[in-house]
């Protein structure tokens, strides 16, 4: 995978070089670029272009790349005053700051054990690049698509839901996020309670708390959430919407039992309320995964939403959101306001990918590679942090990681960054006041089951400096 910060680095030189030369003079050629910085030929592609884009350099096909005119030196602009700006804003209302946390890659030498998408030779790089070369070919490729999203696609998630969902039933979306925000903003209005599992998806709070929801906690245990908490919840609040991750859990990886299903799906009947299902981690399991609630849904009452994103690479942003009766009207009203429809050549990409034989293989590969770091990190722990609880999970990412009392859970998120390696603290996966400190680790991202390791061991110096 091309670093950001080669690229980075390597413009930085070449900036440099293009100071120290005249306007029109040429640059070494990209051969003597790569043989003098070791660095491979893409790299040097995306530096050179990052130089042509702030006008420092002017490419010509078949000649070279050129230092551009300099422009006459402006007079200096009198400083800007953005003070008035305080007054119009008001409120801050929308917070990403633990998202974009999540979002950012880490600096070399830092292990990353804190990121939520896998490693690039886990992505199906090869059969994307495959797909979306296939799907540039189609004559109706950058024409629009219908609203609700392509047929093949559509097909293809109702199918994959099962029960009686229909390709009808179907949304395509931008993503699992852009799927959540939807349903939330369709389904209730700014005020409005949200039962939500606790712990839970940050992003998910993330989205209620922008659109000004009241996000209420329902306790989940090894077993996924608590149906008698969750019909008291209903009952004391009056909510009329319940979101949660039935199916490999972000954070704890719990999987809602056979029982607990029919129970919360009986506990929302009574309470004459929808259920989010955010089927985000099904194509991240280790271990078989229980049919979604929305197979077992005769009467509309779970909106559903599955995503490609995880599982491949992160830039497929498509998902699909599935709900009947009325509700589905009021979500593609929300989507075609918010943003009209997702990409058609992504999707056609998407259709691409999942319907050839290059899918199979992926998830076999994917589902082999996650059990093997699942378990590595798991001896690890066990090995270097006896004292940390845990249940090694049955798909998707995460260990989700109980940390002794009293230990403070932020300190040692950056104790741990100062000894080389990035991992979560609990404290924002909760809607509310967490039950004790807690840590999130991915082994998704790693590059290595040596570098899990290796993670684990400067985990454990950070917290070895803590007690």
């Amino acid at each position: 995978m091309i670093q950001d910060s080669s690229i980075a680095t390597l413009a930085d030189l070449l900036r440099g070089e293009v100071a120290r030369l005249r306007p029109g003079q040429r640059l070494p050629s990209s051969r003597a670029i790569v043989e003098r910085h070791r660095v491979s030929p893409v790299t040097v592609s995306r530096a050179l272009a990052r130089l042509a884009a702030e006008g420092l350099v002017v490419t010509r096909p078949g000649s070279g790349t050129f230092v551009a005119e300099r422009p006459r030196p402006a007079r200096a602009p009198r400083p800007a005053d953005h003070g008035w700006q305080a007054v119009a804003l008001g409120d801050r209302t929308v917070d990403p700051a633990g998202l974009t946390g999540l979002l950012t890659a880490p600096p070399e030498g830092i292990i990353p054990l804190g990121c939520g998408y896998l490693l690039a030779s886990l992505q199906p790089l090869q059969a994307l690049a495959t797909a979306a070369a296939r799907a540039a070919r189609r004559p109706d490729a950058w024409e629009r698509p219908p609203l609700a999203g392509i047929d093949g696609l559509r097909t293809w998630f109702a199918r994959a839901i099962g029960g009686q969902i229909t390709p009808a039933d179907v949304l395509i979306t931008d993503g699992g996020q852009h799927a959540i925000t939807i349903a939330l903003r369709a389904l209730l209005p700014p005020g409005a309670p949200l039962l939500v599992e606790s712990p839970t998806y940050q992003g998910a709070l993330a989205v209620a708390r922008a659109a000004g929801l009241h996000t209420v906690p329902v306790p989940v245990d090894d077993e996924g959430v608590r149906p008698d908490l969750l019909a008291d919840a209903f009952a004391m609040t009056g909510a009329r919407v319940f979101y949660c991750q039935p199916t490999f859990q972000n954070p704890t990886g719990a999987v809602l039992t056979g029982e607990r299903r029919r129970q919360v799906l009986a506990v929302a009947r009574a309470a004459g309320a929808f259920v989010v299902e955010d089927d985000f981690a099904r194509h991240l399991g280790v271990e078989p995964a229980p049919a979604p609630l929305a197979a077992d849904d005769p009467d509309g009452r779970v909106v559903h939403i599955a995503s490609l994103t995880k599982a491949s690479a992160p830039s497929l942003r498509i998902a699909a959101l599935t709900a009947r009766g009325p509700v589905a009207e009021r979500l593609r009203a929300v989507q075609v306001v918010d943003s009209f429809f997702p990409s058609r050549h992504l999707q056609e990409t998407a259709l691409e990918l999942v319907s050839s034989p290059a899918w199979e293989r992926h998830r076999r590969t994917v589902r082999t590679a996650l059990r093997d770091r699942r378990d590595a990190l798991a001896a690890a722990l066990a090995r270097e942090l006896p004292e940390l609880r845990f249940e090694p999970p049955g798909g998707g990412m995460y260990l989700w990681v109980r940390l002794p009392d009293g230990v403070d859970e932020t300190t040692l998120v950056e104790a741990a960054w100062r000894e080389g390696v990035l991992v979560n603290p609990g404290r924002p996966c909760f809607p509310a006041e967490p039950d004790g400190p807690h840590l999130r680790i991915s082994f998704g991202m790693a590059a290595s089951e040596a570098e899990l390791a290796e993670g684990v061991r400067r985990l454990a110096r950070a917290l070895a400096t803590m007690t």
